[in-house]
């Protein structure tokens, strides 16, 4: 099938977007003649990001937020119709883990309770677990509650969502990201039925293993060497590594475009490099 992905004229608003999948997310969708808005929380990240998309020859503007900052989206918001137009696409990427919402071990064992230095289960931060679930769970409704106001009673209009392979099976040591990402899923769910009969599409992506600026820390030694946490990742991918940002993009521009997927909604890709459907043995 010959075809052409046109997004000519259409606004996608990406948060998250000066982080390393985000902002590749944002490039691909410049690259297909979208207008894109790039919030971030750090200003300088979203305007590098938006300097590169035009010097490539694709229009993109910065915009630094908070997205548990209603208020402050709603500023943006604005800015954004002044200078691009209503959104046509909303990309949800804001997200993240906390240090202290997670455990040191994978496993708690016996006599772990009289180990004073030991972060166990009984010892998460209520704060840290607090602050995943807002970043991650908050920080996908209220972008959505502010922008997806643009898209009612317009065609070709939707929501793409970032969740986790975490939201399918959950990973040791980080409970409080899995529930979060397994709420992101939920809730895209839940947005794609609330809005079905205005017609905004709502899906998710789910990434797999990714190497991003959050993550190197654990997934790789200081002398550049995979961790015992990344062999074990990569011994249950089948394909045998972690995926590069640009992998996501033809899911993600799938998704978008209404031609290839107008009856697609309430969905979550896993795109894992096998990770999902593999037992183990």
């Amino acid at each position: 099938m010959a075809y052409t992905l046109d997004l000519t004229n259409k606004v996608a608003v990406v948060t998250g977007a000066g982080g390393a999948l985000c902002s590749s997310f944002a490039k691909a969708l410049a690259a297909q003649g979208a207008k894109v808005a790039l919030l971030n929380r750090t200003m300088a990240k979203a305007e590098a990001v938006a300097e590169e998309i035009r010097e490539a020859g694709g229009t993109a503007m910065a915009y630094g937020v908070n997205v548990l900052d209603k208020i402050g989206l709603e500023a943006v918001h604005e800015q954004v119709l002044r200078d691009l137009g209503p959104c046509d696409i909303l990309l949800n990427g804001a997200g993240g883990n906390n240090a202290k919402a997670q455990t040191m071990n994978e496993y708690y064992m016996e006599g772990d309770k009289a180990k004073a230095d030991l972060v166990t289960f009984f010892d998460l931060d209520e704060q840290g677990i607090e602050a995943v679930f807002n970043l991650n769970f908050l920080g996908t409704l209220l972008p959505t509650q502010v922008f997806a106001q643009d898209m009612l009673d317009r065609e070709g209009c939707c929501i793409v969502n970032v969740s986790s392979m975490n939201a399918f099976t959950p990973l040791t040591k980080i409970p409080a990201y899995s529930g979060a990402k397994a709420a992101v899923s939920n809730f895209t769910q839940w947005l794609a039925v609330h809005f079905s009969k205005v017609g905004i599409r709502v899906n998710a992506i789910a990434p797999g293993f990714f190497v991003s600026q959050q993550n190197r820390g654990l997934l790789f030694n200081d002398d550049g060497t995979p961790s015992p946490r990344a062999h074990k990742i990569l011994n249950a991918t089948p394909m045998g590594r972690f995926g590069e940002a640009e992998e996501l993009n033809g899911t993600l521009l799938y998704l978008v475009d209404s031609n290839l997927s107008g009856f697609v909604t309430g969905v979550v890709i896993p795109v894992d490099g096998g990770f999902s459907a593999y037992s183990g043995v």
